[in-house]
C-alpha cells in the first residue's frame, strides 16, 4: 500500500528495498532452520517489538485460539497473542550472481509450507563413496515463488518452492556452510518487528 512500485504477490527485501516479481521468484540456499514462538502485545500498543520469544521447549503462558481471526491469545494477557514462526536462515543469490544473508519468516497460513520445505530437505539423497546419504540442507538451490491463495476468510499470496539442484560452487558452498555454522553457534541474532505495527520480520 505504501510502495507503488510493488503489486501483490511480488517478494520484497526489507534491507536493500529490491522488489522481485513473485512468478519470477527467488534463488536460495536455505541454510539453518528455527522454530519460535513471538508474543505480541496488540496492535497499536507497545514498541513493535515482541513481548517473548520462545523456543519449543520452553515453557509458554496458556493461550486459547479466537474463531474471529485464528490468532492464540494468552489468557489473561490483556490482548497478547503467540505465533507460531519457522525462520528460515538463507544465502540469496542475486541476478547478478552475488549473494547475501537473509531471513525468511514463515507463520499463519505458511507454516504448511515451512514443513513442506523441510520436508523436501530432509527427502534429498545424493550417493557417496558409502552409499547414498542425506545431504546438508544448504547443499541444493531451490528456487521460491509466490502463489495466490484463499479460503473462505480472505485471499493472500504464499510461497511455493521447487528445488534446482546441487551447489556448484565451491566459494559459494563454503559461504553456505559457514552462515549455518553461525547460526548453530548462535552468532547470528534476528531483530524481530510487528508486521501489524507496520514492521516486518526483518533480516538481520
Amino acid at each position: 500500500e505504501e510502495n507503488e512500485e510493488a503489486r501483490r504477490g511480488d517478494i520484497y527485501n526489507t534491507v536493500t528495498g529490491e522488489i522481485v516479481k513473485g512468478k519470477t521468484g527467488i534463488r536460495v540456499i536455505p541454510c539453518a532452520y528455527q522454530r519460535r514462538f513471538i508474543q505480541w502485545a496488540p496492535r497499536g500498543s507497545g514498541s513493535g517489538a515482541p513481548v517473548a520469544i520462545y523456543e519449543p521447549s520452553d515453557e509458554r503462558p496458556k493461550t486459547e485460539r479466537s474463531t474471529d481471526d485464528n490468532k492464540d491469545y494468552v489468557v489473561g494477557g490483556d490482548g497478547d497473542y503467540i505465533e507460531e514462526t519457522h525462520q528460515h536462515f538463507v544465502v540469496l543469490i542475486n541476478e547478478d550472481g552475488s549473494h547475501e544473508t537473509a531471513l525468511i519468516a514463515m507463520k499463519s497460513t505458511q507454516l504448511k509450507k515451512s514443513r513442506k520445505w523441510n520436508s523436501m530437505m530432509a527427502s534429498r539423497s545424493m550417493m557417496g563413496a558409502n552409499g547414498p546419504f542425506t545431504p546438508p540442507r544448504f547443499s541444493h538451490v531451490y528456487n521460491l515463488k509466490t502463489v495466490s491463495e484463499e479460503n473462505s476468510k480472505g485471499s493472500w499470496h504464499g510461497w511455493e518452492m521447487s528445488v534446482e539442484g546441487p551447489i556448484e560452487d565451491a566459494a559459494l558452498y563454503t559461504r553456505a556452510k559457514g552462515f549455518a555454522d553461525s547460526i548453530t553457534a548462535g552468532d547470528v541474532v534476528v531483530k524481530h518487528t510487528d508486521d501489524e505495527a507496520g514492521g516486518s520480520d526483518t533480516p538481520f
